[in-house]
């Protein structure tokens, strides 16, 4: 819900929830639904369970009537893989953890910017409850947090931010604008997780000896690093260069990548270069020209 509820000034709770924190594909969504104090014993008559009880029937059927209804109010925040990993893997590194907090910090602050007056959040716990409780409590002091394990069977306000979370990242799987369509990429992925046999097939099936994954992986999770255990080590030529005192040894390096889509400025004329004709389809589809001169 975009726009600011008739009812925002009623004193109003919220539940929070996300879906896909484990897989390696895909996003993490978090999800929250907010209505007023004085609705929450309705919210038992919607029948709303834990996301992961639920059929995917099931889980569209209930949010369609969610949607619907006006006396809720829900917002989703969409953590896309590359955002996952750039963020795990920075110098200044955000562990999972903390990326689902500000997450779900988020989206409090952008319903109580919207007007929306919370007094009480309820949230399925991210590492330890108190500390998570506490650190909530300082950020927002105006708002009684209740955090606690499995919150999404135990109160019906999660429930309903459990199935806008799932149902938001199953509709991104479904919808994701895969950017490497060159590489006959297939959406028989299976779960997304791990110790799935169907996603370790997909994930050896697209992994690529140079470039690793697609975009749709997060490739900062242990099970991509096993995978590309055995690919080939790439040396940019600046590294090269530095380290040998001369350019030979950073064309070396060059040649010997070409068959994986690098090659060197003198292999190729400029008009061949700037089509992009028999390159890799990363930089294909990317439209990255190799360039002589700084």
């Amino acid at each position: 819900m975009e726009s600011t509820p008739e009812w925002a000034s009623q004193p109003c709770i919220m539940g929070i929830d996300e879906a896909g924190r484990g897989p390696v594909l895909g996003p993490m969504v978090y999800g929250c639904l907010y209505c007023p104090l004085s609705y929450q014993s309705s919210l038992a008559s919607l029948h709303f369970a834990d996301s992961k009880t639920l059929k995917e029937e099931k889980r569209e059927e209930l949010y369609e009537n969610l949607k619907l209804d006006k006396s809720l109010g829900w917002a989703v925040d969409v953590i896309g893989p590359r955002e996952l990993s750039a963020k795990m893997l920075a110098v200044n590194k955000i562990n999972l953890n903390e990326i689902s907090h500000n997450s779900a910090m988020g989206l409090i602050k952008q319903v109580l910017d919207m007007g929306v007056l919370l007094t009480e959040v309820y949230l399925d716990t991210v590492g330890d409850p108190e500390k998570y409780r506490i650190k909530l409590s300082e950020r927002f002091s105006s708002i009684k947090f209740v955090v606690s394990k499995k919150a999404d069977s135990l109160y019906p306000v999660v429930s309903g931010a459990s199935i806008v979370a799932k149902v938001t990242r199953d509709r991104a799987l479904r919808e994701w604008l895969v950017e490497e369509t060159g590489e006959n990429i297939n959406r028989n992925f299976g779960s997304g997780y791990p110790g799935d046999p169907e996603t370790k097939a997909w994930l050896t099936q697209h992994k690529h000896s140079v470039f690793g994954f697609p975009s749709l992986v997060r490739f900062s999770w242990g099970t991509c690093t096993t995978h590309l255990k055995s690919e080939v080590e790439v040396a940019w030529e600046s590294d090269e260069a530095e380290e040998s005192g001369n350019g030979n040894s950073s064309t070396k390096r060059q040649s010997k990548l070409s068959k994986f889509g690098f090659t060197t400025c003198e292999s190729r004329s400029e008009e061949i270069e700037s089509s992009g004709k028999g390159r890799c389809k990363f930089f294909q589809a990317r439209k990255i020209q190799q360039i002589t001169q700084f």
